[in-house]
């Protein structure tokens, strides 16, 4: 029986709640200083940023592109993995994506104070397991181009590493390429830890039967 993705529907709507407290809040430090993560804000004692900044978007665009990806790959996954096991590895990407952006904005871009917010890191997380359990299964490049899954997810990190390499330069677009590979890389290392033995034990359950 599928089921019903409790979570994700749970995450779109704390994510539209907290979008709609950037738009209308009066308090304008309230917001940047508790759902803005950055290595200035973690050695300043603000740890909770590491998980309130991957429910926040102040941009209406940032937020409903993640909010479709969230649902397109989330619902199936959640579907897939459980709710208690989605949830939690969600909720790990997602930390360990804001915990790149730290420090890859200190150690590469030299920049601790540089902000991030938004939920790719876990949303790339979610996007590498799906593609290393369907590698087959078709995605859409920009909206456009069909593509394995498998392909697009690593060229997805490939971008990535290369964006992080022009920000290091002094280059490159505002986008969170730490963040993304934060989350995409503790994709794999969940999948290689814990989802494959899972699916292999499967296949040969049912090999002996």
């Amino acid at each position: 029986m599928k089921r019903k993705p409790h979570f994700v529907r749970f995450t779109i709507a704390l994510c539209s709640i907290v979008f709609m407290c950037w738009q209308f809040t009066e308090t304008k430090s309230f917001m940047p200083e508790h759902f803005l993560v950055s290595y200035e804000a973690l050695t300043q004692g603000r740890f909770w940023t590491l998980l309130t900044s991957i429910y926040s978007h102040n941009m209406l665009l940032h937020f409903f592109i993640n909010m479709y990806v969230l649902w397109s790959f989330g619902s199936f996954l959640e579907s897939f993995l459980g709710h208690y096991r989605f949830a939690c590895f969600y909720i790990l990407a997602g930390l360990m994506g804001s915990f790149s952006h730290a420090l890859t904005s200190f150690y590469f871009m030299e920049d601790p104070a540089l902000p991030a917010l938004g939920a790719s890191g876990a949303i790339a997380g979610i996007i590498l397991i799906f593609s290393l359990c369907f590698p087959k299964e078709k995605i859409l490049l920009l909206g456009i181009l069909p593509l394995p899954a498998i392909f697009g997810a690593f060229l997805f990190i490939g971008l990535d590493l290369w964006g992080l390499y022009e920000q290091s330069q002094g280059h490159g677009l505002p986008i969170g390429h730490g963040a993304h590979l934060g989350g995409a890389f503790t994709g794999l290392f969940i999948y290689l830890l814990y989802i494959r033995p899972k699916i292999l034990k499967a296949r040969q359950i049912h090999q002996d039967y």
